[in-house]
């Protein structure tokens, strides 16, 4: 049925309230596309029907993010690392004596009680019998050669730190194992987009509204409400985003620049996006367990026990002649084999020791800081593009469901 209405077929205020209640939905559906974009972090529901790697089922939902929490680190990662540093060349900043001297005391005794254990392990006799004197000379060469031990180390482990740590590999685990790091580095960093795509949608809603009332004077067929609904909580979504984002580049309209929203705050961001990444995922602590226990620990373990080998032999030195004695050739290789596996095994127990000075010294989030801030504005954008990018379409589409669904709600309630 057409029917052309005037004012006098309906109640002035229904005509009024149309632009507000527009506008209820445009922020409505904007408001809760974001929650979810976010949330629920795991699957919420029945997956019946679900595809890999999608955040819907039959029954179901998960947030776009955390369902492809993988995907979206591997984005984040990789800009990084192709980017913004070399894990290479931020490893040679540390200083071996320095990093020595954070671990000093612990790794002396922890020298020392190997000595002890390995020597009452293959020369039990000898080591009772052996004089104070000459076990504290023991000692004291440990002291002398620990530096260069660790020196030697871990200039070869910055050489080859490429070989013994997996960066990207390390960040996107810690990312899948803990969805919500990913939500957190988003959702910081755009935390005023977010917020200006929420109130977007009460203002594309009204304008929009108004445009219906239009509409709703010259024609008020019930299924007009639902549609533009739809409508509205469509166009609310899609300009939003595209406001954030576009134009790439300041445009000049006469006195006014127009610039995408996220883009004008390259600064504020690059500051924000350094410390979440450094604070929560690239922190000293993942990389050396990444470097002890990741996929590239037998490259470590095999870096580590050479030169634990040569320091033994310096460790022993002048008693060598006697160890050969007591022991022969096999029992030394073996006993040196034994010294190289309880380093490896126990480094692990004194390493938390160098965190700080290994923070420092990295000096990772002032670079990743000053490199983003120098990053293009194509660069850019995929810092936080690749969270609404990967499914823009899906929540551009939920917003218009959403508005429809509040439409038909609006048709039967007022109308």
């Amino acid at each position: 049925m057409t029917a052309t209405a005037g004012v006098g077929d309906y109640e002035w205020w229904k005509y009024v309230i149309m632009p507000f209640m527009s506008g209820i939905v445009g922020w409505f559906t904007n408001v809760l596309a974001l929650e979810m974009t976010f949330r629920p972090i795991e699957y919420f529901g029945i997956s019946l029907f679900r595809l890999e790697e999608q955040p819907w089922g039959l029954f179901g939902w998960q947030g776009i993010i955390p369902t492809k929490a993988r995907k979206m680190a591997t984005i984040c990662v990789t800009l990084m690392t192709e980017r913004l540093f070399d894990i290479q060349d931020i490893f040679k900043r540390l200083d071996p004596d320095k990093f020595y001297e954070a671990m000093d005391d612990r790794l002396l005794l922890m020298i020392d009680n190997i000595i002890t254990e390995v020597a009452e392990k293959y020369m039990p006799g000898t080591w009772s019998i052996l004089p104070k004197n000459v076990k504290n000379e023991m000692v004291i060469m440990a002291n002398k050669a620990c530096p260069e031990f660790i020196n030697d180390f871990l200039s070869d482990m910055q050489a080859n730190v490429h070989n013994v740590l997996d960066i990207k590999e390390m960040a996107v685990s810690a990312c899948v194992a803990n969805k919500g790091l990913v939500n957190k580095i988003f959702q910081e960093c755009g935390s005023k987009e977010f917020a200006f795509i929420r109130l977007s949608g009460l203002y594309f809603g009204f304008l929009f509204g108004c445009i219906q009332m239009g509409i709703w004077f010259l024609y008020d067929g019930s299924w007009l409400l639902p549609i533009c609904g739809f409508i509205v909580g469509w166009l609310t979504n899609y300009l939003a985003l595209k406001v954030i984002f576009r134009p790439l580049n300041p445009v000049k309209c006469g006195p006014i620049t127009i610039h995408g929203i996220f883009l004008k705050r390259q600064d504020e961001v690059s500051e924000t996006f350094s410390r979440v990444n450094c604070n929560e995922l690239l922190t000293t602590e993942r990389m050396w367990e990444s470097i002890l226990e990741g996929p590239k620990r037998k490259n470590f373990q095999v870096l580590l026990r050479a030169h634990s080998i040569v320091f033994t032999d310096k460790l022993i030195g002048g008693l060598k002649p006697i160890a050969l004695r007591t022991m022969g050739m096999d029992q030394f290789a073996m006993m040196k084999e034994d010294v190289a596996a309880k380093v490896i095994t126990m480094l692990p127990d004194i390493i938390d020791l160098s965190y700080d000075y290994t923070t420092t010294a990295l000096d990772l989030e002032r670079t990743i800081c000053e490199k983003m801030k120098a990053l293009t504005a194509e660069e850019f954008e995929g810092v936080l593009h690749p969270a609404f990018e990967e499914d823009e379409m899906t929540l551009i589409f939920i917003g218009g469901v959403l508005g429809m669904l509040v439409g038909i709600i609006q048709m039967f309630l007022i109308f």
